[in-house]
Protein backbone atom coordinates (compact mmCIF):
# COMPACT_ATOMS: atom_id res chain seq x y z
CA UNK A 1 0.00 0.00 0.00
CA UNK A 2 1.64 2.97 -0.94
CA UNK A 3 0.07 6.73 0.13
CA UNK A 4 0.40 10.03 -1.14
CA UNK A 5 -0.10 13.59 -0.34
CA UNK A 6 -3.04 15.66 -1.26
CA UNK A 7 -2.57 17.61 -4.34
CA UNK A 8 -0.29 21.25 -4.31
CA UNK A 9 -3.44 23.36 -3.37
CA UNK A 10 -3.93 21.24 -0.11
CA UNK A 11 -7.40 22.14 -0.56
CA UNK A 12 -9.43 18.97 -0.10
CA UNK A 13 -12.97 20.18 -2.26
CA UNK A 14 -16.01 18.27 -1.04
CA UNK A 15 -16.61 14.46 -2.69
CA UNK A 16 -19.50 13.66 -4.94
CA UNK A 17 -21.24 10.71 -4.99
CA UNK A 18 -19.22 9.32 -8.18
CA UNK A 19 -15.95 10.20 -6.74
CA UNK A 20 -16.06 9.02 -3.06
CA UNK A 21 -15.69 5.27 -1.74
CA UNK A 22 -18.63 3.17 -2.00
CA UNK A 23 -21.22 3.55 0.43
CA UNK A 24 -19.84 6.92 1.64
CA UNK A 25 -23.21 8.92 1.67
CA UNK A 26 -24.24 12.04 3.21
CA UNK A 27 -24.97 9.98 6.58
CA UNK A 28 -21.62 8.71 6.65
CA UNK A 29 -19.69 11.80 5.80
CA UNK A 30 -21.83 13.59 8.55
CA UNK A 31 -21.28 10.76 11.55
CA UNK A 32 -17.62 11.28 10.48
CA UNK A 33 -17.60 15.32 10.92
CA UNK A 34 -18.67 15.41 14.34
CA UNK A 35 -16.11 12.30 15.73
CA UNK A 36 -12.91 13.79 17.78
CA UNK A 37 -11.11 11.26 16.14
CA UNK A 38 -8.84 12.95 12.89
CA UNK A 39 -9.82 10.55 10.06
CA UNK A 40 -8.36 11.21 6.22
CA UNK A 41 -9.37 9.13 3.54
CA UNK A 42 -7.39 8.04 0.66
CA UNK A 43 -8.15 6.65 -3.01
CA UNK A 44 -7.24 3.72 -4.62
CA UNK A 45 -4.37 5.04 -6.03
CA UNK A 46 -3.56 6.55 -2.59
CA UNK A 47 -4.35 10.13 -2.86
CA UNK A 48 -5.53 11.93 0.11
CA UNK A 49 -9.39 12.93 -0.76
CA UNK A 50 -11.11 14.18 2.51
CA UNK A 51 -10.40 15.23 6.06
CA UNK A 52 -13.16 16.00 9.08
CA UNK A 53 -12.55 18.68 11.00
CA UNK A 54 -10.84 16.95 13.46
CA UNK A 55 -8.11 15.85 10.96
CA UNK A 56 -8.23 20.21 9.68
CA UNK A 57 -7.71 21.33 12.99
CA UNK A 58 -4.38 18.35 13.46
CA UNK A 59 -2.99 19.65 10.04
CA UNK A 60 -3.95 23.13 10.81
CA UNK A 61 -4.05 23.72 6.78
CA UNK A 62 -0.61 22.38 6.22
CA UNK A 63 -0.22 19.21 3.71
CA UNK A 64 -0.18 16.36 5.35
CA UNK A 65 2.12 13.42 4.44
CA UNK A 66 0.28 9.55 4.96
CA UNK A 67 3.39 7.00 5.69
CA UNK A 68 1.96 3.37 5.95
CA UNK A 69 4.21 0.85 8.43
CA UNK A 70 1.67 -2.07 7.99
CA UNK A 71 -1.32 -3.08 6.14
CA UNK A 72 -2.94 -1.78 9.56
CA UNK A 73 -0.74 1.28 10.90
CA UNK A 74 1.31 3.94 10.01
CA UNK A 75 2.11 7.66 10.45
CA UNK A 76 0.41 10.83 9.89
CA UNK A 77 3.07 13.71 9.48
CA UNK A 78 2.14 17.19 9.90
CA UNK A 79 4.77 20.14 9.66
CA UNK A 80 8.19 17.24 10.73
CA UNK A 81 5.91 16.16 13.47
CA UNK A 82 4.45 12.77 13.32
CA UNK A 83 1.42 10.87 15.08
CA UNK A 84 0.55 7.13 15.12
CA UNK A 85 -2.64 6.32 12.72
CA UNK A 86 -4.68 3.29 12.81
CA UNK A 87 -5.18 2.23 8.76
CA UNK A 88 -8.53 0.59 7.85
CA UNK A 89 -9.59 -0.97 4.28
CA UNK A 90 -12.34 0.56 2.37
CA UNK A 91 -14.38 -1.19 -0.39
CA UNK A 92 -13.08 0.03 -3.50
CA UNK A 93 -9.06 0.03 -2.80
CA UNK A 94 -9.47 3.18 -0.21
CA UNK A 95 -8.33 3.73 3.18
CA UNK A 96 -9.11 5.49 5.86
CA UNK A 97 -6.56 6.56 8.14
CA UNK A 98 -7.59 7.64 11.95
CA UNK A 99 -5.00 9.54 14.58
CA UNK A 100 -7.04 8.72 17.69
CA UNK A 101 -8.55 11.88 19.20
CA UNK A 102 -5.92 11.22 22.70
CA UNK A 103 -2.96 12.21 19.73
CA UNK A 104 -4.82 14.91 18.03
CA UNK A 105 -4.15 17.99 20.07
CA UNK A 106 -6.76 20.37 21.01
CA UNK A 107 -7.63 23.61 19.46
CA UNK A 108 -6.02 26.66 21.53
CA UNK A 109 -8.12 29.64 22.93
CA UNK A 110 -5.73 31.76 21.84
CA UNK A 111 -5.03 31.06 18.47
CA UNK A 112 -9.19 30.75 18.01
CA UNK A 113 -9.14 34.10 19.23
CA UNK A 114 -6.78 35.72 17.17
CA UNK A 115 -8.08 34.25 13.93
CA UNK A 116 -11.62 35.68 15.69
CA UNK A 117 -10.43 39.09 15.99
CA UNK A 118 -9.78 40.58 12.26
CA UNK A 119 -13.28 39.36 11.41
CA UNK A 120 -15.11 40.62 13.34
CA UNK A 121 -13.32 43.77 13.23
CA UNK A 122 -13.32 44.00 9.55
CA UNK A 123 -17.78 42.75 10.16
CA UNK A 124 -19.68 45.97 8.99
CA UNK A 125 -23.51 46.84 10.44
CA UNK A 126 -25.75 44.98 12.99
CA UNK A 127 -27.23 42.50 10.34
CA UNK A 128 -23.19 41.87 8.94
CA UNK A 129 -21.94 41.39 12.62
CA UNK A 130 -24.18 39.26 14.16
CA UNK A 131 -23.61 36.67 10.72
CA UNK A 132 -19.91 36.72 11.90
CA UNK A 133 -20.18 36.08 15.13
CA UNK A 134 -22.65 32.75 14.21
CA UNK A 135 -20.00 31.66 11.96
CA UNK A 136 -17.56 31.94 14.28
CA UNK A 137 -18.88 30.57 17.17
CA UNK A 138 -19.91 27.17 14.78
CA UNK A 139 -16.64 27.38 13.82
CA UNK A 140 -14.81 26.43 17.03
CA UNK A 141 -17.55 26.61 20.26
CA UNK A 142 -20.95 24.36 19.14
CA UNK A 143 -22.17 22.64 16.15
CA UNK A 144 -25.08 24.60 16.04
CA UNK A 145 -25.28 28.49 16.79
CA UNK A 146 -27.96 31.25 17.59
CA UNK A 147 -26.92 34.94 18.11
CA UNK A 148 -30.10 36.65 19.91
CA UNK A 149 -30.43 40.68 19.61
CA UNK A 150 -33.83 42.27 20.97
CA UNK A 151 -35.56 44.21 18.61
CA UNK A 152 -38.44 46.22 18.29
CA UNK A 153 -42.48 45.25 19.03
CA UNK A 154 -41.32 42.74 21.89
CA UNK A 155 -39.48 40.18 19.36
CA UNK A 156 -35.81 39.06 19.11
CA UNK A 157 -33.58 39.11 15.44
CA UNK A 158 -31.80 35.81 15.65
CA UNK A 159 -28.93 34.84 13.26
CA UNK A 160 -28.09 30.74 12.98
CA UNK A 161 -25.44 28.81 11.92
CA UNK A 162 -24.65 25.04 12.11
CA UNK A 163 -21.94 23.19 10.60
CA UNK A 164 -20.40 22.97 8.10
CA UNK A 165 -21.83 26.23 7.04
CA UNK A 166 -26.18 26.91 7.56
CA UNK A 167 -26.71 29.82 7.60
CA UNK A 168 -30.72 31.48 8.95
CA UNK A 169 -31.89 34.82 9.86
CA UNK A 170 -35.39 35.97 11.15
CA UNK A 171 -37.23 37.28 13.65
CA UNK A 172 -39.02 35.34 16.69
CA UNK A 173 -41.26 36.45 19.87
CA UNK A 174 -39.63 37.27 23.15
CA UNK A 175 -40.53 34.91 25.75
CA UNK A 176 -41.09 35.93 29.01
CA UNK A 177 -38.78 36.38 31.70
CA UNK A 178 -40.97 33.89 33.61
CA UNK A 179 -40.64 30.69 31.49
CA UNK A 180 -37.21 31.43 30.25
CA UNK A 181 -35.29 32.87 33.48
CA UNK A 182 -31.62 31.92 32.87
CA UNK A 183 -32.34 33.55 28.49
CA UNK A 184 -34.20 36.40 30.40
CA UNK A 185 -31.06 36.51 33.41
CA UNK A 186 -28.69 36.24 30.16
CA UNK A 187 -29.79 38.80 28.62
CA UNK A 188 -29.73 41.40 31.84
CA UNK A 189 -26.52 40.61 32.34
CA UNK A 190 -23.64 43.89 32.50
CA UNK A 191 -21.00 41.98 34.10
CA UNK A 192 -18.57 38.86 32.70
CA UNK A 193 -20.16 37.01 29.95
CA UNK A 194 -20.32 33.52 31.66
CA UNK A 195 -21.22 30.23 29.79
CA UNK A 196 -25.59 28.80 31.67
CA UNK A 197 -26.68 25.68 30.62
CA UNK A 198 -30.28 26.27 29.22
CA UNK A 199 -32.46 23.69 30.97
CA UNK A 200 -34.69 21.78 28.50
CA UNK A 201 -37.97 22.56 29.45
CA UNK A 202 -37.01 26.26 28.81
CA UNK A 203 -35.30 25.56 25.66
CA UNK A 204 -38.57 23.99 24.57
CA UNK A 205 -41.10 27.62 25.50
CA UNK A 206 -38.98 28.97 22.77
CA UNK A 207 -40.29 29.35 19.24
CA UNK A 208 -40.05 25.93 17.26
CA UNK A 209 -37.51 27.62 14.54
CA UNK A 210 -35.11 28.01 17.33
CA UNK A 211 -35.68 24.67 19.77
CA UNK A 212 -36.34 22.13 16.93
CA UNK A 213 -32.60 22.73 15.73
CA UNK A 214 -31.42 22.00 19.18
CA UNK A 215 -33.10 18.27 19.24
CA UNK A 216 -30.25 15.93 19.88
CA UNK A 217 -27.59 17.90 21.03
CA UNK A 218 -25.93 16.90 24.36
CA UNK A 219 -25.74 20.45 25.94
CA UNK A 220 -27.15 23.86 24.95
CA UNK A 221 -26.08 26.62 26.81
CA UNK A 222 -26.24 30.05 26.44
CA UNK A 223 -23.66 33.42 27.09
CA UNK A 224 -24.67 37.41 27.19
CA UNK A 225 -22.94 39.45 24.27
CA UNK A 226 -23.57 42.73 26.44
CA UNK A 227 -20.45 43.84 27.57
CA UNK A 228 -21.85 46.70 29.44
CA UNK A 229 -25.54 48.49 30.69
CA UNK A 230 -24.57 51.61 28.75
CA UNK A 231 -22.91 50.11 25.54
CA UNK A 232 -26.68 49.94 23.95
CA UNK A 233 -26.14 46.29 22.91
CA UNK A 234 -27.64 43.09 24.47
CA UNK A 235 -27.74 40.07 23.18
CA UNK A 236 -27.33 36.57 23.77
CA UNK A 237 -25.09 33.22 22.43
CA UNK A 238 -27.06 30.19 21.87
CA UNK A 239 -24.70 27.14 21.98
CA UNK A 240 -25.50 23.44 21.00
CA UNK A 241 -23.12 20.89 21.32
CA UNK A 242 -23.66 17.33 19.95
CA UNK A 243 -20.02 16.19 20.81
CA UNK A 244 -16.96 17.16 23.43
CA UNK A 245 -15.58 20.55 23.59
CA UNK A 246 -13.03 21.65 20.61
CA UNK A 247 -11.05 23.10 23.58
CA UNK A 248 -11.69 20.91 26.57
CA UNK A 249 -11.04 22.28 29.64
CA UNK A 250 -10.54 25.79 28.33
CA UNK A 251 -13.99 25.65 27.00
CA UNK A 252 -15.66 28.00 29.58
CA UNK A 253 -12.80 30.86 28.94
CA UNK A 254 -13.21 30.27 24.93
CA UNK A 255 -16.64 30.54 25.06
CA UNK A 256 -16.71 33.94 27.61
CA UNK A 257 -13.48 35.82 26.15
CA UNK A 258 -14.97 34.90 22.87
CA UNK A 259 -18.53 36.73 23.88
CA UNK A 260 -16.88 39.71 25.08
CA UNK A 261 -15.38 39.95 21.94
CA UNK A 262 -18.69 39.76 19.51
CA UNK A 263 -20.74 41.97 22.39
CA UNK A 264 -17.54 44.97 21.61
CA UNK A 265 -17.89 43.79 17.95
CA UNK A 266 -21.63 44.77 17.88
CA UNK A 267 -21.13 47.86 19.98
CA UNK A 268 -18.66 48.95 17.39
CA UNK A 269 -21.30 48.39 14.65
CA UNK A 270 -24.37 50.19 16.19
CA UNK A 271 -22.02 52.90 16.71
CA UNK A 272 -21.13 53.06 13.21
CA UNK A 273 -24.09 52.34 12.04
CA UNK A 274 -25.39 55.71 14.02
CA UNK A 275 -22.51 57.26 12.50
CA UNK A 276 -23.40 56.32 8.41
CA UNK A 277 -27.05 57.37 9.16
CA UNK A 278 -25.89 60.71 10.64
CA UNK A 279 -23.83 61.16 7.79
CA UNK A 280 -26.63 59.90 4.82
CA UNK A 281 -29.09 62.61 6.72
CA UNK A 282 -26.53 65.04 6.17
CA UNK A 283 -25.54 64.43 2.87
CA UNK A 284 -28.80 64.18 2.36
CA UNK A 285 -29.28 67.98 2.83
CA UNK A 286 -26.01 69.41 1.42
CA UNK A 287 -26.03 67.55 -1.99
CA UNK A 288 -26.92 69.05 -4.40
CA UNK A 289 -30.47 68.66 -6.31
CA UNK A 290 -31.09 68.09 -9.92
CA UNK A 291 -32.10 71.46 -12.00
CA UNK A 292 -35.23 72.01 -12.33
CA UNK A 293 -37.38 72.24 -15.87
CA UNK A 294 -36.75 75.16 -17.79
CA UNK A 295 -38.83 76.61 -21.40
CA UNK A 296 -36.22 77.09 -23.38
CA UNK A 297 -33.15 76.84 -21.81
CA UNK A 298 -31.92 72.86 -20.20
CA UNK A 299 -29.44 72.34 -17.69
CA UNK A 300 -26.60 69.75 -17.40
CA UNK A 301 -24.74 69.08 -14.38
CA UNK A 302 -21.23 67.23 -13.09
CA UNK A 303 -20.64 66.98 -9.30
CA UNK A 304 -18.27 64.53 -7.63
CA UNK A 305 -16.80 65.40 -4.62
CA UNK A 306 -12.81 65.00 -3.22
CA UNK A 307 -12.99 60.94 -1.54
CA UNK A 308 -13.59 61.36 2.48
CA UNK A 309 -16.11 60.16 4.42
CA UNK A 310 -19.01 62.55 3.38
CA UNK A 311 -20.05 62.37 -0.13
CA UNK A 312 -20.12 66.41 -0.52
CA UNK A 313 -17.73 68.69 -0.59
CA UNK A 314 -16.95 72.64 -0.93
CA UNK A 315 -18.18 72.64 -4.30
CA UNK A 316 -22.10 73.29 -4.70
CA UNK A 317 -24.37 74.23 -7.42
CA UNK A 318 -28.25 75.29 -7.42
CA UNK A 319 -30.80 76.37 -9.51
CA UNK A 320 -33.71 77.72 -8.65
CA UNK A 321 -36.89 78.08 -10.74
CA UNK A 322 -38.87 81.55 -10.65
CA UNK A 323 -42.68 82.34 -11.14
CA UNK A 324 -41.71 84.52 -13.80
CA UNK A 325 -40.33 81.80 -15.99
CA UNK A 326 -36.65 82.39 -15.20
CA UNK A 327 -34.57 80.97 -12.84
CA UNK A 328 -31.55 81.72 -10.40
CA UNK A 329 -28.34 79.74 -10.76
CA UNK A 330 -25.35 79.92 -8.75
CA UNK A 331 -22.13 77.47 -8.88
CA UNK A 332 -19.89 77.89 -6.09
CA UNK A 333 -16.25 76.23 -4.32
CA UNK A 334 -15.79 76.73 -0.70
CA UNK A 335 -11.87 76.97 0.59
CA UNK A 336 -10.73 73.62 1.45
CA UNK A 337 -12.86 70.38 1.43
CA UNK A 338 -14.07 67.77 3.89
CA UNK A 339 -16.83 67.80 6.99
CA UNK A 340 -15.99 71.58 7.52
CA UNK A 341 -16.02 72.89 4.17
CA UNK A 342 -19.49 70.81 3.41
CA UNK A 343 -20.90 72.44 6.75
CA UNK A 344 -19.83 76.08 5.10
CA UNK A 345 -21.47 74.89 1.92
CA UNK A 346 -24.87 74.16 3.78
CA UNK A 347 -24.60 77.74 4.84
CA UNK A 348 -23.52 79.46 1.72
CA UNK A 349 -26.60 77.24 0.03
CA UNK A 350 -29.60 78.01 2.51
CA UNK A 351 -28.92 81.62 2.54
CA UNK A 352 -28.86 81.86 -1.17
CA UNK A 353 -31.83 80.26 -1.58
CA UNK A 354 -33.29 82.58 1.58
CA UNK A 355 -32.20 85.83 0.28
CA UNK A 356 -33.03 84.50 -3.83
CA UNK A 357 -36.36 84.87 -2.87
CA UNK A 358 -36.51 88.55 -2.11
CA UNK A 359 -33.49 89.69 -3.71
CA UNK A 360 -32.69 89.82 -7.88
CA UNK A 361 -29.33 91.75 -8.57
CA UNK A 362 -26.99 89.85 -8.12
CA UNK A 363 -23.72 92.01 -6.92
CA UNK A 364 -26.39 93.00 -3.80
CA UNK A 365 -26.59 88.83 -3.37
CA UNK A 366 -22.75 88.67 -3.15
CA UNK A 367 -22.57 91.30 -0.72
CA UNK A 368 -25.00 90.12 1.69
CA UNK A 369 -23.17 86.68 1.69
CA UNK A 370 -20.21 88.63 2.35
CA UNK A 371 -21.58 89.96 5.01
CA UNK A 372 -22.91 87.01 6.70
CA UNK A 373 -19.76 85.09 6.06
CA UNK A 374 -17.54 87.50 7.94
CA UNK A 375 -20.01 88.28 10.78
CA UNK A 376 -19.98 84.51 10.99
CA UNK A 377 -16.78 84.30 11.96
CA UNK A 378 -15.26 81.91 9.90
CA UNK A 379 -11.80 81.61 8.70
CA UNK A 380 -12.79 80.18 5.39
CA UNK A 381 -14.04 81.74 1.97
CA UNK A 382 -15.97 81.41 -0.72
CA UNK A 383 -15.67 81.91 -4.73
CA UNK A 384 -18.94 82.31 -6.66
CA UNK A 385 -20.84 82.96 -9.61
CA UNK A 386 -24.54 83.46 -9.51
CA UNK A 387 -27.02 85.11 -11.34
CA UNK A 388 -30.21 84.45 -13.32
CA UNK A 389 -31.26 82.64 -16.80
CA UNK A 390 -34.26 83.87 -18.44
CA UNK A 391 -35.53 82.88 -22.06
CA UNK A 392 -36.45 85.65 -24.63
CA UNK A 393 -37.37 85.17 -28.44
CA UNK A 394 -35.49 82.06 -29.16
CA UNK A 395 -32.81 82.36 -26.53
CA UNK A 396 -31.35 82.70 -23.26
CA UNK A 397 -30.35 86.11 -21.63
CA UNK A 398 -27.59 85.48 -18.74
CA UNK A 399 -27.34 87.94 -15.84
CA UNK A 400 -23.67 86.78 -13.89
CA UNK A 401 -22.02 88.23 -11.11
CA UNK A 402 -18.67 86.95 -9.73
CA UNK A 403 -17.01 86.85 -6.56
CA UNK A 404 -13.27 85.55 -7.68
CA UNK A 405 -14.54 82.51 -9.21
CA UNK A 406 -13.12 81.07 -12.42
CA UNK A 407 -14.58 83.02 -15.53
CA UNK A 408 -17.77 81.35 -17.20
CA UNK A 409 -17.07 79.82 -21.00
CA UNK A 410 -19.43 79.63 -23.74
CA UNK A 411 -19.31 77.26 -26.07
CA UNK A 412 -21.09 78.65 -29.32
CA UNK A 413 -22.63 76.28 -31.72
CA UNK A 414 -20.19 78.02 -34.36
CA UNK A 415 -17.58 76.43 -32.74
CA UNK A 416 -16.02 79.79 -30.65
CA UNK A 417 -15.24 79.23 -26.64
CA UNK A 418 -15.86 82.59 -25.39
CA UNK A 419 -14.76 83.79 -22.06
CA UNK A 420 -17.46 85.92 -19.86
CA UNK A 421 -15.12 88.17 -18.11
CA UNK A 422 -16.77 89.38 -14.83
CA UNK A 423 -14.38 91.04 -12.24
CA UNK A 424 -15.36 90.39 -8.35
CA UNK A 425 -13.14 89.71 -5.02
CA UNK A 426 -13.18 86.59 -2.94
CA UNK A 427 -16.36 86.22 -0.98
CA UNK A 428 -16.21 86.44 2.89
CA UNK A 429 -12.16 88.28 3.21
CA UNK A 430 -13.19 91.74 3.31
CA UNK A 431 -15.77 94.10 4.25
CA UNK A 432 -14.91 96.16 1.18
CA UNK A 433 -15.40 93.44 -1.30
CA UNK A 434 -16.81 94.94 -4.54
CA UNK A 435 -18.40 93.05 -7.62
CA UNK A 436 -19.34 93.17 -10.69
CA UNK A 437 -22.25 92.38 -13.30
CA UNK A 438 -21.86 91.08 -17.20
CA UNK A 439 -25.10 90.25 -19.35
CA UNK A 440 -24.70 88.24 -22.09
CA UNK A 441 -27.14 85.77 -24.08
CA UNK A 442 -27.49 82.61 -25.73
CA UNK A 443 -28.32 81.67 -29.21
CA UNK A 444 -29.80 78.19 -30.18
CA UNK A 445 -26.65 75.34 -29.80
CA UNK A 446 -25.07 78.12 -27.42
CA UNK A 447 -23.68 76.05 -24.31
CA UNK A 448 -22.54 78.66 -20.85
CA UNK A 449 -20.58 76.49 -18.75
CA UNK A 450 -20.24 77.25 -15.26
CA UNK A 451 -17.25 75.22 -13.34
CA UNK A 452 -14.67 75.50 -10.11
CA UNK A 453 -11.58 74.93 -10.27
CA UNK A 454 -10.68 71.01 -9.79
CA UNK A 455 -11.07 70.95 -13.57
CA UNK A 456 -8.17 72.99 -13.68
CA UNK A 457 -6.11 72.06 -11.28
CA UNK A 458 -6.91 68.10 -11.62
CA UNK A 459 -3.39 66.75 -11.53
CA UNK A 460 -2.13 63.84 -14.49
CA UNK A 461 -2.02 60.70 -12.97
CA UNK A 462 1.63 60.64 -14.58
CA UNK A 463 3.49 63.80 -13.92
CA UNK A 464 1.51 65.48 -10.68
CA UNK A 465 3.04 68.87 -11.37
CA UNK A 466 0.62 68.99 -14.23
CA UNK A 467 -2.48 70.67 -13.89
CA UNK A 468 -5.30 70.36 -16.57
CA UNK A 469 -5.16 73.69 -17.01
CA UNK A 470 -7.89 76.33 -19.13
CA UNK A 471 -5.60 76.00 -22.58
CA UNK A 472 -6.83 72.02 -22.32
CA UNK A 473 -10.10 72.58 -20.94
CA UNK A 474 -10.98 75.52 -23.95
CA UNK A 475 -9.81 72.50 -26.15
CA UNK A 476 -12.19 69.84 -24.53
CA UNK A 477 -14.79 71.93 -25.40
CA UNK A 478 -13.91 73.45 -28.63
CA UNK A 479 -14.34 69.83 -30.06
CA UNK A 480 -17.96 69.65 -28.65
CA UNK A 481 -18.98 72.95 -30.21
CA UNK A 482 -22.47 72.71 -31.90
CA UNK A 483 -23.23 69.96 -29.17
CA UNK A 484 -26.41 69.60 -26.09
CA UNK A 485 -24.70 70.65 -22.87
CA UNK A 486 -25.32 66.60 -22.11
CA UNK A 487 -22.62 65.89 -24.69
CA UNK A 488 -20.20 69.04 -23.52
CA UNK A 489 -20.31 67.58 -19.83
CA UNK A 490 -19.62 64.19 -20.74
CA UNK A 491 -16.49 64.61 -23.32
CA UNK A 492 -14.90 67.31 -20.80
CA UNK A 493 -15.77 64.24 -17.81
CA UNK A 494 -14.53 61.85 -19.80
CA UNK A 495 -11.23 64.00 -20.39
CA UNK A 496 -10.69 64.85 -17.22
CA UNK A 497 -11.06 61.54 -15.45
CA UNK A 498 -8.56 59.93 -18.59
CA UNK A 499 -6.04 62.74 -17.09
CA UNK A 500 -6.53 61.63 -13.78
CA UNK A 501 -6.62 58.05 -13.85
CA UNK A 502 -7.10 56.50 -10.30
CA UNK A 503 -5.30 60.20 -8.66
CA UNK A 504 -6.87 61.66 -6.29
CA UNK A 505 -8.79 65.08 -6.99
CA UNK A 506 -10.22 68.03 -5.81
CA UNK A 507 -14.17 68.66 -5.82
CA UNK A 508 -15.23 69.00 -8.98
CA UNK A 509 -18.53 70.71 -9.79
CA UNK A 510 -20.00 71.93 -13.21
CA UNK A 511 -23.24 73.56 -13.91
CA UNK A 512 -23.49 73.76 -17.97
CA UNK A 513 -26.48 76.13 -19.21
CA UNK A 514 -27.92 75.46 -23.11
CA UNK A 515 -30.27 77.52 -25.22
CA UNK A 516 -32.31 74.72 -26.43
CA UNK A 517 -35.48 77.28 -28.34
Amino acid sequence: MVSRPAPASAALPPMTADDAPPGFDAFGRAVLEDVRDAVFLTDADGVLRWANPAARTLTGGAEPRLHPLAETSGHVEVAGNRRPARIRALPGGWHAWTVPAEDVPQRHVGDFLAEAGPRLAAARGRHGTARVIAELAASALAETVFVLLPTTRGRWEWWSCERPSAHGHGRIRRVPAQVAPVLAATFATTGKPELAPVPAPELATLPPVVADRFAGHAEVAVVSLGPNAGAGVTGALLLGRRADPDFGAEQGRAVAEFARAAGTALVNAQRYARQEEATRGLETTLRPVDPPELDGARFETWYEPAGGVLAVGGDFFDVLAHDDGSAFLVLGDICGKGAEAAALTGRVRHALTALAMVERDGRTLLRLLNELLIAGGSSRFATLVLGSARPSDGGVELTLASGGHPAPLIVRAAGVVEEVTVPGTLVGISPQARFAEAQVRLERGDVCLLYTDGITEARNRHDQTELFGDDRLRAVLATAAGQPAREVVRRLRQAVRDWLGSSAHDDIAVLAVECSD
